[in-house]
């Protein structure tokens, strides 16, 4: 018999996917099959036919960082005579561009936190857009734990812009795991749900997503990310400008208007 697949992918409803985090007896460490496995998500949700994305995980973790149990597929192939500082930075690198993808991804993803999530496992959920945890979720900055520095895997550029840089500090210092409660109370993630409501309140959270225009929310998702990093207001606004006489050349905000004087949903342009 064929043994699971590190990654699941399924269509929850129409536009709507779910990846999930498929190693729940090692809590969902990170190793080669589940890096790959997530990179064929992406590459299918990047295909056009879904309109946001929940990343979860399967049994009681969400994910625990990189797999330690020496039991679990390289993160690269490896030649024979490549050095073994290259071996680790390839292997560095091949996880941190994974991350990337999911920040860039052109559709909203949102991480439902159903256990841990600390070291890789804090990483998958701050590349979300949109962070919902179950009463149980833990998280995480642990690399320092094991022996190297926090700074690892975007955790130094997205933890300061979403909890704020003296938190980020204390986190990230420290190393603690914090409980969904306190999460919930630095602003780390926008619910916490009993763990039974976890998928319903993530879907019901892509509904309201999937139930504005395509190109708004595909356009709304890459703008912020680059007003984020815009060097000042005028840049920023600039950003917008340009975004917003874009959209007038779409169908969906005459659209708007008219179904609005007719009290019913709008029909978006297709992205």
């Amino acid at each position: 018999m064929a043994p699971d697949p590190a990654v699941k992918l399924e269509t929850l409803e129409d536009g709507i996917a779910c990846i999930t985090l498929n190693r729940p007896k090692l809590l969902n460490a990170i190793d080669g099959s589940l890096i790959k496995g997530v990179d064929e998500a992406l590459d299918e949700l990047s295909g056009g036919d879904f309109r946001a994305a929940i990343l979860t995980g399967e049994g009681r973790g969400f994910c625990a960082g990189a797999d330690l149990s020496g039991t679990g597929e390289a993160w690269t192939e490896v030649r024979p005579k490549t050095p073994g500082f290259k071996v680790s930075y390839d292997a560095q690198v091949r996880l941190a561009d994974l991350f990337v993808r999911i920040y860039e991804l052109p559709i909203p993803v949102i991480a439902a936190v159903n256990g841990v999530a600390v070291g890789g496992g804090l990483a998958f959920a701050l590349h979300a857009d949109i962070r919902i945890a179950s009463e149980s979720a833990r998280f995480g900055s642990v690399f320092i734990k094991a022996g190297f520095s926090s700074m690892d895997m975007g955790t130094s550029y997205l933890l300061p812009k979403i909890v704020g840089a003296g938190t980020a500090r204390e986190l990230m210092l420290t190393g603690r795991i914090i409980d969904a409660a306190e999460a919930y109370r630095i602003k780390l993630v926008h619910e916490v749900v009993p763990a039974e409501n976890l998928m319903t309140a993530a879907v019901d959270k892509a509904r309201e997503i999937a139930a504005n225009n395509a190109y708004g929310v595909w356009q709304t998702k890459i703008g912020l990310n680059a007003a984020l990093d815009a060097p000042s207001l005028r840049h920023a606004i600039e950003i917008e400008n340009r975004t917003q006489i874009l959209t007038g050349f779409t169908n969906n905000p005459t659209e708007a208007a008219i179904a609005h004087r007719e009290k019913r949903a709008p029909k978006w342009d297709p992205l």
